[in-house]
């Protein structure tokens, strides 16, 4: 009998170190606008942004000139790590400002508080913000942004020669999705598509949050919230703290349009309005949220919740629209509009909205995949001789791509599942344990009971915050890209 020899795969780990060098550099100059706004704002953390700008600048130029690759080739196998190390990498600098700022937390608060940002949960451990500077508040809003469309996506518009080497194994790592089209031929062009069209909406949010009740720091992190699905907001009580049905109306909006992939966007913006209008998982994305208003309004009524005529199409439609994608934001206690409501939040959290979009969650067009599959699989029941395949925007789709939605599916609530039953371990509630671990995992930062509507996630102990930080890691990248690396065949030939 012969033994198969494994021999372990060398890691091109010279080039790695020296695109987080790059990716380091990039991150210096997102500090320069919270460190501008401290200086604007005449704050003592303008000292604190100063020294962290320092060192990442130092560590971003170390790796960059000091390491001297043989050759710039990544394969798979550097796309998939370096993807994982990045946003891991980006949140232990990112969080220095919360350790060295006038209002300091701990270091595990303060990864959580900088990986929540980054990966764009929301889920915060600060109990108060009203003490925190303009410029804490702006790295926090910050974040979110940059996390919002992709950290990687980012530095494959800026940095064309990753276009050839392994560009496109980060793009699929990194971006939401089942299936990735490029929207240009070349990978750096589609970042730059994707990133104006996002830097467009952003900046459209502004101005229109601007106009109302908003102050232009206050439209700015908001803004930076709303479209990237984040959901951190610069007042204690969220959006409910400006009483404006103007600001909860444009915030809905856009928390849609954060929903939806951007590359059906990229495709109405140039004219092409036909895709839009005939995409399956959009008209689902419609018809779930219809669907779920009337649900809420329902539930609302039946909980004796009406106040006013906002109860009723405002604060239900902002509450479904900011948790199906994952954003957060809240218009008060939404556990005071029934146990259902909590039910129909959480099948939510878990569906998600669109594929390519900046939203969490399973993504609707998983589930769409799911439901078909299913249907298919009962017909066969009774005609066990029919060929019935799935079809998704009038195509076929390929059994290999509904084996692996089905085992992603499966893998995401495994993955509840455990870090539910380990926070309980923990000593946590299991409502709250589960709550939690869905929330971060599905990047919406919701929580309930300890950490719902007046607590938040300080109370979860220091090991349990370590946990729901790698959630919201595993559920930003989308469960792969993490999981990989803990298959030992993956560091093998």
């Amino acid at each position: 009998m012969t033994m198969r020899r494994i021999e372990r795969y060398n890691i091109n780990v010279p080039v790695l170190l020296r695109v987080v060098g790059w990716l380091l550099l990039i991150e210096t100059l997102f500090m320069l606008v919270p460190l501008a706004t401290c200086l604007c704002y005449e704050e003592e953390d303008w000292m604190c942004f100063a020294g962290t700008c320092a060192l990442t600048l130092v560590a971003g130029l170390g790796l960059t000139r000091l390491i001297k690759p043989s050759h710039n080739h990544m394969g798979k196998r550097e796309g998939f790590l370096l993807t994982a190390m990045v946003w891991v990498v980006f949140s232990i600098f990112g969080m220095l400002p919360f350790i060295y700022c006038t209002t300091p937390i701990s270091v595990t608060d303060a990864f959580f508080e900088a990986m929540s940002g980054f990966t764009t949960t929301g889920a915060s451990v600060l109990d108060s913000i009203s003490h925190m500077s303009h410029g804490i508040l702006m790295w926090r809003a910050l974040m979110q942004w940059i996390g919002g469309m992709g950290i990687i996506l980012f530095t494959l518009a800026v940095i064309p020669m990753l276009n050839h080497s392994g560009g496109m194994q980060m793009f699929n790592a990194e971006v939401t999705g089942i299936t990735h089209d490029k929207l240009r031929p070349r990978i750096s062009q589609t970042a730059k598509s994707l990133w104006t069209i996002y830097i467009a909406l952003t900046v459209l949010l502004i101005l229109l949050l601007w106009i109302g009740p908003m102050s232009g720091f206050e439209s700015i992190c908001h803004a930076f919230g709303a479209i990237s699905t984040g959901g951190f907001s610069t007042a204690e009580e969220s959006i409910e703290a400006w009483h404006s049905v103007y600001v909860k109306v444009v915030i809905t909006v856009f928390m849609f349009l954060g929903g939806v992939n951007f590359g059906l966007i990229f495709r109405a913006v140039s004219g092409q309005w036909q895709p839009v209008l005939k995409n399956d998982v959009f008209k689902v994305y419609i018809g779930t949220v219809s669907v779920m208003l009337v649900l809420f309004v329902i539930s609302i009524i039946g909980a004796g919740a009406v106040r006013s005529w906002e109860d009723l199409c405002v604060n239900p439609l902002f509450a479904i629209v900011s948790t199906i994608t994952s954003t957060g934001y809240s218009v008060g206690n939404f556990e005071a509009w029934g146990p259902f409501v909590l039910s129909l939040t959480f099948l939510m959290m878990f569906c998600g909205a669109c594929a390519g979009s900046t939203s969490g969650g399973a993504k609707l067009d998983r589930v769409l995949f799911l439901v078909k599959n299913c249907r298919n699989e009962i017909y066969r029941c009774v005609y066990t001789n029919s060929i019935r395949p799935v079809k998704v925007n009038g195509k076929v789709v390929s059994p290999d791509l509904v084996n692996k939605v089905i085992a992603f599916l499966c893998l995401y609530m495994m993955l509840v599942c455990i870090g539910g039953t380990l926070l309980t371990a923990m000593g946590l509630p299991p409502v709250d344990s589960f709550f939690s671990a869905f929330s971060c995992l599905s990047n919406t930062g919701l929580g309930a009971g300890v950490t719902g509507y007046g607590g938040s996630y300080s109370l979860v102990p220091a090991a349990g915050k370590w946990l729901l930080s790698l959630l919201m890691l595993i559920g930003r990248l989308e469960l792969f890209t993490v999981l990989l690396l803990f298959v030992p065949s993956f560091w093998h030939r």
